[in-house]
């Protein structure tokens, strides 16, 4: 069995999975909700922009910041550690392909999977736009949702790496859970943790350090805003954040920090792995 066709069987076992299915049904209720009802924040409803565009980019935006992790957490946890437990990982192992071949088989499977669902929601939602306000925003469509399927990369890369560095399910659920409470919401309030130790409750006169704005760029979800923001202007109508003239705060900058969160968990979950006894 090559790479491409563990590739093709993660692609068939992922979709046929029932969690998959129930998150993909409420991802699309939500973003269809949004879309048809013309959802805009209230301090993004002045903004210079065309109303299609931010209806557009608000529907999916809100809907993938947290279906597209939750996503990738029940799709990637189980990946290998699953098959350990369930005896299929040295058959897997065994026909032949190497550890390698199977963790970036899965990756890139069910990577493939997440933005199956990623591309079929949005493009109901743009057509709802479309029907709407008879505006064909395909370049913004197309540009955020590509962006969207690599945010899903992410969240399908650092379960995977519990997965393969882990000898049990159960290990692997928690710490990818956890990851994804940090991702959520545990960075926001470990910052403003932070802020008070340093600063009190009021932040120092000209705003917070940059080095303190980066911490936060480090987080993936701030990360994606950034990278959206480089190649989506309008995106910016949709986003708070400090405007920063450091080389390392410019909305570039989120696609490093996306990559970094990419290769790290898979190279050191399948470091991991190449050491483990798979009996």
């Amino acid at each position: 069995m090559s790479l491409s066709a563990v590739v093709k069987k993660e692609v068939h076992q992922s979709a046929r999975s029932y969690s998959v299915a129930g998150i993909a049904f409420f991802f699309f209720l939500f973003a269809v909700f949004l879309a048809a009802i013309h959802w805009v924040p209230v301090p993004s409803r002045n903004a210079p922009v065309e109303q299609s565009r931010l209806v557009l980019l608000n529907s999916m935006r809100q809907s993938g910041v947290f279906f597209v992790p939750l996503l990738g957490l029940g799709i990637g946890y189980d990946a290998i550690a699953g098959e350990r437990e369930r005896g299929s990982l040295k058959l897997l192992l065994g026909l032949p392909n190497t550890r390698r071949d199977a963790v970036l088989g899965k990756f890139v499977g069910r990577t493939l999977v997440v933005g199956g669902v990623v591309v079929a929601c949005y493009t109901v939602v743009w057509a709802v736009t479309v029907l709407s306000y008879g505006t064909l925003d395909f370049a913004t469509f197309g540009l955020y949702t590509l962006l969207t399927v690599c945010n899903g990369a992410v969240y399908v890369a650092v379960p995977l790496g519990f997965s393969a560095g882990m000898k049990s399910r159960q290990r692997a659920l928690v710490g990818a859970i956890g990851l994804y409470a940090l991702f959520m919401l545990g960075w926001d309030a470990l910052l403003l943790g932070l802020q008070l130790v340093l600063y009190g409750a009021q932040p120092p006169h000209g705003g917070l350090p940059d080095w303190f704005q980066l911490i936060g760029v480090f987080n993936p979800s701030t990360a994606f805003m950034f990278a959206a923001r480089a190649v989506i202007p309008a995106y910016h109508d949709l986003t708070i954040y400090p405007h920063s003239d450091a080389p390392f705060l410019q909305d570039w900058v989120g696609f490093v920090v996306l990559l970094v969160w990419v290769v790290v968990p898979l190279v050191l979950g399948y470091r991991r792995f190449e050491k483990m006894d798979i009996e």
